[in-house]
């Protein structure tokens, strides 16, 4: 729409929209109206461009060819400040999201927030419940760690990210997390992500080991066209022939996806690498790429962790890395 467009018009070209039998998304920037137009009908898509073209009070309509419509840059110019109660992710500053890979003992996990906390970060990352490849590893404590990082996080002012693995426990997990963490093997799980879209909680979608970043961006796709628009991405490294790291961290997909999408996007270093002499360095470069945000696995003793000690540091090691990101940050325009 034009800058000056009125409300009165902005309906007008939403009606005509809606009576050409597309849905109707609108999104009010400080600046400009978008009206995203979604549908089926494709045999008179020029002629209605071309109509809406020609009122004086709409200033441009861009067909997306993009089979992602809601996630395409396109359709959103601006990037995305995604709101985690007070806590940006998104836009100049670099959001700090870290603590154990899994919730152990609440003393372990209230440990691990701590350091983490004093070092930066405002986001604690623990697994409540944890997908793993065989079914005798440790799967998580459910309820009860959810009910651990929920009552610290609340003590120390903090925001919670756990995930969420079935569809059933969407709700469940909602009242005690403030960013739903869809993981690399649930990229795909369609049902998983539309209820996801049906909640305004945030929601972060970790990159499939196997994934394009097409394919990646249609799985947001999902969850912003279910009316959940609070999406964040998370790179967390793709499965590659080479078996010195656990996977191979592919962070050319921040400026990809910044070419292609409005979403912010996060670094997980940890699962990324799988190995904790890998982190800082990996780390330091997602700063240097573009990153709008680090996920990163801390324990108070890693050696004793119950799953994926090697790849976890230590909360002094985290503490030194977030001061050695910092002019990193600066040098790229971005704080920490």
């Amino acid at each position: 729409m034009a800058a000056h467009a009125t409300k009165q018009e902005i309906d007008d070209v939403q009606k005509r929209i809606q009576d050409w039998g597309y849905g109707v998304h609108p999104i009010f920037g400080a600046e400009r109206t978008v009206i995203g137009a979604v549908g089926v009908p494709e045999a008179d898509k020029a002629r209605y461009m071309e109509s809406l073209e020609a009122l004086p009070y709409v200033e441009q309509v861009i067909g997306i060819l993009r089979p992602y419509k809601f996630a395409s840059r396109e359709f959103h110019p601006e990037g995305t400040i995604v709101d985690v109660k007070g806590v940006p992710v998104g836009g100049n500053q670099i959001t700090l999201m870290a603590g154990p890979c899994t919730v152990e003992t609440y003393e372990q996990t209230w440990e691990s927030a701590v350091a983490c906390k004093a070092a930066g970060a405002t986001i604690l990352r623990g697994g409540a419940y944890k997908p793993s490849t065989s079914p005798y590893s440790f799967q998580g404590h459910g309820v009860p760690a959810l009910e651990i990082l929920r009552d610290v996080a609340n003590k120390l002012e903090m925001r919670v990210i756990t995930e969420v693995m079935d569809p059933r426990n969407v709700e469940l997990v909602c009242r005690y997390a403030d960013i739903l963490q869809i993981g690399t093997r649930n990229m795909q799980n369609y049902d998983l992500l539309r209820e996801v879209g049906k909640v305004k909680t945030p929601v972060m979608i970790k990159r499939g080991m196997w994934a394009k970043i097409d394919e990646w961006l249609q799985a947001a796709e999902y969850v912003l066209v279910g009316g959940n628009p609070n999406v964040m991405l998370c790179e967390r490294g793709i499965r590659t022939f080479e078996t010195y790291t656990r996977n191979t961290l592919d962070l050319s997909a921040v400026p990809a996806v910044k070419e292609l999408s409005h979403l912010p996007i996060v670094i997980d270093p940890s699962q990324g690498t799988g190995k904790r002499s890998l982190v800082i360095a990996m780390t330091k470069a997602a700063v240097a790429v573009g990153a709008d945000g680090l996920l990163i696995e801390v324990h108070p003793h890693p050696d004793k962790a119950l799953k994926d000690g090697a790849q976890s540091l230590t909360r002094e090691a985290f503490g030194e890395l977030v001061e050695s990101l910092k002019p990193i940050a600066l040098a790229v325009g971005r704080t920490i």
